[in-house]
Protein backbone atom coordinates (compact mmCIF):
# COMPACT_ATOMS: atom_id res chain seq x y z
CA UNK A 1 0.00 0.00 0.00
CA UNK A 2 1.27 3.45 -0.88
CA UNK A 3 2.12 6.00 1.78
CA UNK A 4 1.21 9.67 1.35
CA UNK A 5 2.65 12.49 3.42
CA UNK A 6 1.64 16.13 3.13
CA UNK A 7 3.95 18.81 4.52
CA UNK A 8 1.93 21.96 5.26
CA UNK A 9 3.17 25.53 5.50
CA UNK A 10 3.07 27.25 8.89
CA UNK A 11 -0.52 28.00 9.86
CA UNK A 12 -2.60 28.16 13.00
CA UNK A 13 -4.63 25.02 12.23
CA UNK A 14 -4.90 22.32 9.58
CA UNK A 15 -8.66 22.42 9.07
CA UNK A 16 -9.09 25.91 7.68
CA UNK A 17 -11.88 26.73 10.11
CA UNK A 18 -9.91 29.16 12.23
CA UNK A 19 -9.49 32.86 11.69
CA UNK A 20 -11.87 35.32 10.06
CA UNK A 21 -12.52 33.27 6.91
CA UNK A 22 -12.59 29.58 6.08
CA UNK A 23 -10.11 28.34 3.48
CA UNK A 24 -12.17 25.86 1.40
CA UNK A 25 -9.03 24.10 0.14
CA UNK A 26 -7.84 23.34 3.68
CA UNK A 27 -11.31 22.14 4.60
CA UNK A 28 -11.39 19.91 1.51
CA UNK A 29 -8.00 18.32 2.16
CA UNK A 30 -8.84 17.75 5.85
CA UNK A 31 -12.07 15.99 4.81
CA UNK A 32 -10.31 13.89 2.18
CA UNK A 33 -7.61 12.83 4.64
CA UNK A 34 -10.23 11.85 7.20
CA UNK A 35 -12.09 9.82 4.56
CA UNK A 36 -8.89 8.05 3.48
CA UNK A 37 -7.93 7.22 7.06
CA UNK A 38 -11.41 5.72 7.59
CA UNK A 39 -10.62 3.41 4.64
CA UNK A 40 -7.39 2.32 6.35
CA UNK A 41 -5.11 4.21 3.99
CA UNK A 42 -1.82 5.49 5.42
CA UNK A 43 -1.76 9.26 5.02
CA UNK A 44 0.07 11.71 7.27
CA UNK A 45 0.02 15.45 7.47
CA UNK A 46 2.86 17.47 8.99
CA UNK A 47 2.52 21.10 9.98
CA UNK A 48 5.53 23.38 9.93
CA UNK A 49 4.26 25.41 12.90
CA UNK A 50 3.53 22.41 15.12
CA UNK A 51 5.96 19.74 13.89
CA UNK A 52 9.08 21.53 12.63
CA UNK A 53 11.28 18.55 13.51
CA UNK A 54 9.47 16.45 10.86
CA UNK A 55 10.65 18.95 8.22
CA UNK A 56 14.23 18.77 9.50
CA UNK A 57 14.46 14.98 9.77
CA UNK A 58 12.92 14.26 6.36
CA UNK A 59 15.88 14.65 3.99
CA UNK A 60 13.76 15.29 0.89
CA UNK A 61 11.70 18.01 2.56
CA UNK A 62 14.75 19.52 4.24
CA UNK A 63 16.59 19.71 0.91
CA UNK A 64 13.61 21.28 -0.88
CA UNK A 65 13.19 23.89 1.84
CA UNK A 66 16.91 24.71 1.80
CA UNK A 67 16.89 25.21 -1.98
CA UNK A 68 13.46 26.74 -2.60
CA UNK A 69 12.25 28.08 0.73
CA UNK A 70 8.90 27.72 2.48
CA UNK A 71 7.06 29.06 -0.59
CA UNK A 72 7.27 25.51 -2.01
CA UNK A 73 4.84 24.26 0.67
CA UNK A 74 2.62 22.35 0.75
CA UNK A 75 4.63 19.40 -0.55
CA UNK A 76 3.11 15.97 -1.06
CA UNK A 77 5.28 12.86 -0.97
CA UNK A 78 4.06 9.51 -2.29
CA UNK A 79 6.22 6.63 -1.11
CA UNK A 80 8.96 9.09 -0.23
CA UNK A 81 9.05 10.85 -3.61
CA UNK A 82 7.82 14.35 -4.40
CA UNK A 83 4.47 14.11 -6.15
CA UNK A 84 3.25 17.71 -5.92
CA UNK A 85 4.42 21.09 -4.64
CA UNK A 86 2.90 24.52 -3.95
CA UNK A 87 -0.67 23.24 -3.71
CA UNK A 88 -2.62 20.36 -2.22
CA UNK A 89 -3.30 17.28 -4.32
CA UNK A 90 -6.69 17.07 -5.97
CA UNK A 91 -9.06 14.24 -5.15
CA UNK A 92 -8.35 12.83 -8.61
CA UNK A 93 -4.58 12.85 -8.01
CA UNK A 94 -4.97 11.13 -4.65
CA UNK A 95 -7.30 8.54 -6.21
CA UNK A 96 -4.75 7.82 -8.94
CA UNK A 97 -1.78 7.60 -6.58
CA UNK A 98 -3.60 5.41 -4.06
CA UNK A 99 -5.62 3.31 -6.49
CA UNK A 100 -8.87 4.06 -4.68
CA UNK A 101 -11.98 6.08 -5.36
CA UNK A 102 -12.27 9.06 -3.04
CA UNK A 103 -15.85 9.75 -2.15
CA UNK A 104 -16.26 12.35 0.54
CA UNK A 105 -19.55 13.08 2.24
CA UNK A 106 -21.28 15.93 0.47
CA UNK A 107 -22.65 18.70 2.66
CA UNK A 108 -26.40 19.05 2.91
CA UNK A 109 -28.06 21.68 0.80
CA UNK A 110 -28.15 24.96 2.60
CA UNK A 111 -30.01 28.22 2.57
CA UNK A 112 -28.46 31.25 0.94
CA UNK A 113 -26.41 32.12 4.02
CA UNK A 114 -24.48 28.86 4.18
CA UNK A 115 -26.33 27.36 7.15
CA UNK A 116 -28.37 24.18 6.82
CA UNK A 117 -31.71 25.72 7.74
CA UNK A 118 -33.14 25.31 4.25
CA UNK A 119 -34.30 27.70 1.57
CA UNK A 120 -36.84 29.52 3.77
CA UNK A 121 -34.29 31.40 5.78
CA UNK A 122 -31.32 31.30 8.04
CA UNK A 123 -30.85 30.55 11.71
Amino acid sequence: MKKVEIFDPAMCCSTGVCGPSIDPELLRIATVISTLKEKGIIIQRHGLANEPQDFVTNKIINDILQKQGAEILPVTLVDGEVAKTKEYPTNEELSKWLGTDIQTKKPEKTGGCGCSCGPEGCC
